[in-house]
This record gives structure tokens, C-alpha cells and sequence, in this order.
């Protein structure tokens, strides 16, 4: 991985190519334009929906509900130790097959087979049909010709991804591109401890991206998280990153923000005095079995000695942040509709050694919690006033170069989409 200083004429706006002008956000408020991202992105992407912990042997399964997609997932460990993924659908009448009291609601466990409520048809865990009822009764009934539908299914350092478009040639790996090669290597696998929120947003799911890929609003939005001294500091001299790159449809941005402990002490809360821990993770980060100058190239690009925190952006929808402290935390953002979305917060931990650090790893996490909670309501508040249109276009400034990237991807995906259908018809 390259070096990214600031180019000492412009920007990192100008320097991507991307355009200055104001930014329109009709992209975040048109019902049309929703359908059209369904199509082009959700349908068509490779979607992170979980990690391979959460099949830790033969017959483990969970399900995903993909509802920009229009779909359901059953992704299973297999008898053969392999992961695969299918729709979670029954090849009889169409009932969902994997589901408990709430046929909407996801759900895992661990089974021999799989069994439909309906009429008990069952599957072998490879997807084959195994079982009909009454067999006698179908006609020239082949079962060979009724397995689960299968959905593409890949690992990438433990995270699995599903994609749901049967024609796509795309390697998951390939799709992840330099951010996701670089960083390969680093231990996903010691992080097993894991804390997990989740919302309901009544946003778009793109404007939930832009407020975590910039800190132009952590000062005044988040201000009164500090300590009044620190809050001046912030307010007076604001926030610069050290570095963003843009990949293809995905993007970082690298922070010297997220060293901990901090480097003034009469700047911390007294709780998180008293367990060395608090927004930016624990302040003992434990080993994990490769040092801070030794972390795989992507991670703190710069090797600046001030690095605190990586965000990668992975389209469309999945958010990676690597913390100097050894802790990693995923954001999902999960569109229900063009205005409403579902936010998933998931932080990973070395599993910890005593009370004292797990105390310390849900400080980290509460923090977070709060920390999002205060973006998405005013997330909110930006949808409704976004869809007055009262006003068309919005200017950004440089800090802001990932949320034009975000919303200039978008809308390639859906041009292109619409080119590629009209030139089949």
C-alpha cells in the first residue's frame, strides 16, 4: 500500500477527481431511485451478513432477512466443514423454510436437517432434498430436481459474504480490491469476544455512512461527550484526517483519533479513569500477536505514529473500523425502504481475562452506543427536512470527500444498471 500525504496544492476532493460542486441528496429521498439501488446494488453486490464464528460446527446455521434484496438467507456449515448459502425457501409451496415464532425475525441454531413447517419436506444441510411427504402422491416428483436454491457464498478473513446474483463472475476477493488484500493478515480470528447493537433508523441508509466518514460533526454533535477542556480543544483547532483513499466503490479514511490512554489524562471522564477504557477502546490493548508497526499494509497507511483508527467502507454496506488498541468494531446498514433503514453495531474483543477487562471492553461499547444513538437522531431530522426539498444542493468540504464518493458510486451502479437492461432489451 502507497503513502497518501495531502498533495500540498488542493485537496483531497480535487485530488480524487470527484467533483466540487454542491451536492444534490435526491439519491436519499426518491422512492424511484430506491427501487432502481435494489436492483443495481443490493441484488447484484457481494453483502457481508456475518463471520464464521457464528458456525462454529458441522450444522450450524443463521439466517439473514436481505430486504433490499427482496430476500431471505439460510447460510449452514455443512457435514464437509464447508459454508454455504441458500434461499430460505421451500421448493414445495414457497414457505419460508427456516424460521421460529416469527417467520420476519432471523434466527440460528444447529440441525442434522432441514425441516419445512408446512409440510415437512427436508433438506440435508448441503441444500439436497431429502425427504417428501407422502412421495406417492406427486407426479414423476424427481428430487434431484428440488434441492434449496443456492446463493454464491465466500469467506474473506472469517466474514462471510453472499451474492445473490446468479450471473456474477466477480470473485468476493477481487471485489474487495486493494483495501480488502491489504488487509488480509490481520487477527479477525483473536477478536472472539463480540457485543452487538442494533436500531431502527428513519433514514436513508446512505446518510447512516456519511455521518461515520467524517468527524467535521464530532465536536459540536458529540460535544457534550467531552470534558469542557477537551471539548475547546476540539471546537478550536477541528479535525483533519491523515489520509483518505478510494478504491473502486470503496473507501477509507485513516485517523490519528483512537489513541488510548489518551495522551491528557485531565481530559478523561472519572468512570474512564477508573477503567483505563472509554470511546476509543481499552487502554491496555492486549496482544495479539502482531505489533502496532507490523499490522498488515492497509491498516495505518501512513505508519504515522499518531494513528489511532481505520474506517474502511466496503460497498455498499459494510463498515470496517480497525482500532490501535487491538479492537474491532462492523457497521452494517440494512435498507428497509428509501427512507428508513437498520443499523447494525457489532464491536469485537479479545475474549477477556478477568471482570476489570470486560468492564472495560462494555465501557467501550456503551460509549459507542450513545455515540450512535446521538447520530441517528439527527439523522432523522435530516431525512425529513432532505425531503421538504426546500433546498436541491449542498455544499461539502473537503473532510467530507468520502460521502461524494458514497453517493457518486450509488449512482453509477443504478446508470449503469439501467444502461446494461436497456441494451438486453
Amino acid at each position: 500500500m502507497p503513502h497518501f500525504p495531502k498533495p500540498e496544492a488542493g485537496s483531497w476532493t480535487e485530488h480524487f477527481k470527484i467533483g466540487t460542486e454542491p451536492l444534490s441528496f435526491e439519491d436519499s429521498i426518491s422512492p424511484e431511485f430506491y427501487e432502481q439501488e435494489r436492483e443495481a446494488i443490493f441484488k447484484k453486490t457481494w453483502l457481508n451478513v456475518g463471520r464464521v464464528e457464528q458456525l462454529p460446527k458441522k450444522g450450524s446455521y443463521f439466517t439473514k432477512e436481505l430486504d433490499a434484496a427482496g430476500a431471505s438467507v439460510i447460510v449452514v456449515r455443512g457435514t464437509d466443514e464447508k459454508i454455504r448459502a441458500f434461499h430460505n425457501v421451500c421448493r414445495h409451496r414457497g414457505n419460508k423454510l427456516v424460521w421460529n415464532d416469527f417467520p420476519r425475525e432471523e434466527t440460528s441454531g444447529t440441525c442434522r436437517q432441514f425441516t419445512c413447517k408446512y409440510h415437512a419436506w427436508r433438506y440435508g444441510l448441503d441444500g439436497k432434498l431429502a425427504f417428501v411427504q407422502q412421495e406417492g402422491e406427486f407426479f414423476d416428483l424427481d428430487k434431484g430436481d428440488y434441492g434449496l436454491v443456492g446463493v454464491q457464498c465466500e469467506v474473506w478473513e472469517g466474514f462471510v459474504f453472499v451474492n445473490l446474483d446468479p450471473e456474477n463472475t466477480t470473485e468476493l476477493r477481487d471485489f474487495l480490491g486493494k483495501f480488502g488484500s491489504g488487509i488480509e493478515g490481520y487477527p479477525f480470528d483473536r477478536l472472539t469476544q463480540v457485543h452487538k447493537y442494533r436500531a431502527e433508523i428513519g433514514s436513508n441508509w446512505k446518510l447512516f455512512i456519511d455521518a461515520f466518514a467524517e468527524f467535521y460533526h464530532a465536536p459540536i454533535l458529540h460535544g457534550g461527550q467531552y470534558m469542557a477542556e477537551e471539548r475547546a480543544k476540539i471546537q478550536k483547532y477541528g479535525y483533519e484526517a491523515l489520509a483518505y483513499d478510494i478504491d473502486g466503490p470503496h473507501s477509507m479514511v485513516s485517523s490519528w483519533g483512537g489513541i488510548a490512554p489518551p495522551l491528557d489524562r485531565k481530559m478523561v471522564k472519572p468512570i474512564e479513569a477508573a477503567l483505563h477504557s472509554g470511546l476509543f477502546g481499552p487502554w491496555d490493548a492486549p496482544d495479539i500477536g502482531v505489533a502496532t508497526e507490523d499490522l498488515p499494509p492497509a491498516v495505518n497507511p501512513t505508519r504515522d505514529k499518531r494513528w489511532g483508527m481505520d474506517s474502511f467502507v466496503f460497498f455498499p454496506n459494510f463498515m470496517l473500523l480497525i482500532w490501535r488498541p487491538n479492537w474491532v468494531l462492523t457497521y452494517h446498514y440494512w435498507p428497509t425502504s428509501y427512507n428508513t433503514h437498520i443499523f447494525e453495531g457489532t464491536a469485537y474483543f479479545v475474549p477477556p481475562k478477568n471482570a476489570f477487562e470486560r468492564l472495560q471492553q462494555e465501557l467501550a461499547v456503551v460509549s459507542f452506543k450513545e455515540y450512535g444513538l446521538q447520530d441517528g437522531n439527527t439523522l432523522e431530522a435530516t431525512q425529513t427536512m432532505l425531503q421538504s426539498r426546500a433546498a436541491l444542493d449542498f455544499p461539502l468540504n473537503d473532510q467530507e470527500v468520502l460521502l461524494r464518493h458514497l453517493h457518486h458510486t450509488a449512482m453509477r451502479y443504478v446508470n449503469d444498471h439501467e444502461a446494461s437492461t436497456a441494451d438486453a432489451s
